[in-house]
């Protein structure tokens, strides 16, 4: 099983300010446990959090960051605060828009969901939820972690919440094969 997981690339989303380190941490510890690749947003926050706890504990695999563009005027460098220290394999992109216009076109978001076979949803603002509406429309399998249900309230009804890390880790065993 861990041969075929070496493939997988799983995506973590949350906020890109806050840090909710436990559930961070824990979801980076199993990735890295799983031998899976990592993608984030590659900046702050939950995205710093994950890919920390993940390049630690990581048995094989990768700690991938889908990097902004610093503005529509200024596409050549990438916005401030990016890549965090922690991701290993900094994908650059031309594309600056994020939060409220997360689902917009010009957004890195899309790659995100596309590029993750499978994804955990932690607490977050509006580009959290559009990166949680954008995996409900390309037919992406995720799930929502956070002990606190009001820390994720604002994500689709038809998302599925987990309250553990054990509940994480079936869900990835499920859909990762």
């Amino acid at each position: 099983m861990r041969a075929e997981l070496s493939h997988a690339t799983v995506g973590v989303f949350g906020s890109g300010t806050e840090p909710h380190t436990e559930l961070s941490r824990e979801v980076g510890r199993a990735l890295g446990e799983l031998g899976v690749n990592l993608l984030t947003g590659g900046g702050g926050g939950v995205m710093t959090s994950v890919s920390e706890a993940f390049t630690k504990a990581r048995t094989r695999g990768i700690c991938i960051g889908v990097i902004p563009c610093a503005s529509e005027d200024d596409r050549k460098t990438a916005k401030r605060g990016y890549p965090n220290p922690f991701v290993e394999l900094a994908i650059y992109t031309h594309l600056p828009l994020s939060g409220e216009h997360g689902a917009d076109d010009l957004s890195r978001n899309h790659i995100n969901v596309l590029s993750s076979m499978a994804i955990v949803a932690l607490p977050g603002q509006a580009g959290t939820a559009s990166e949680v509406s954008l995996a409900i429309r390309y037919g992406k399998p995720i799930v929502a972690y956070s002990r606190d249900p009001e820390l994720i309230r604002n994500f689709p009804q038809s998302v599925p919440r987990v309250a553990s890390i054990d509940d994480v880790k079936g869900f990835l065993r499920v859909h990762l094969g």
